[in-house]
């Protein structure tokens, strides 16, 4: 199940020499209830590319999203991405899941945070 959403972040660097990950602003990480190391896919909305890395806490406040190691070939500097958390629930759990969701503006400020979606009822 999804269990955090990063919404359109900038792609703040990408780094080809770095071993790897996805580096992100602690500030983010904490609000989307993310975890170092923690496994993340990361869809580039510019070029449609999907890639699965693990995240590295970057500086509180810093606004960092930099894509690392071979990741930086996936985006670059401007690039808008999206940042996808999962988890494994039980069924029981299914019904009451809500992910975090954190929108940023252009320099990855958090501007709302929402801790589940909406449900609606969908016909048929």
């Amino acid at each position: 199940m999804l269990k955090s959403k990063i919404h359109r972040a900038t792609i703040t660097d990408a780094c080809i020499d770095y071993e790897g990950s996805i580096t992100i602003d602690k500030n983010l990480m904490q609000a989307a209830n993310l975890l170092p190391y923690e496994q993340v896919h990361v869809v580039n909305v510019n070029n449609g590319t999907r890639l699965e890395t693990y995240v590295i806490e970057g500086p509180a406040g810093s606004g960092q999203i930099c894509l690392n190691g071979a990741a930086a070939r996936m985006g670059m500097k401007g690039d808008k991405v999206i940042i996808l958390g999962y988890s494994l629930i039980t069924e029981e759990d299914t019904l009451t899941h809500q992910p975090n969701l954190v929108y940023v503006d252009s320099l990855n400020r958090i501007t709302k945070v929402k801790n589940g979606v909406a449900s609606r009822n969908l016909e048929v």
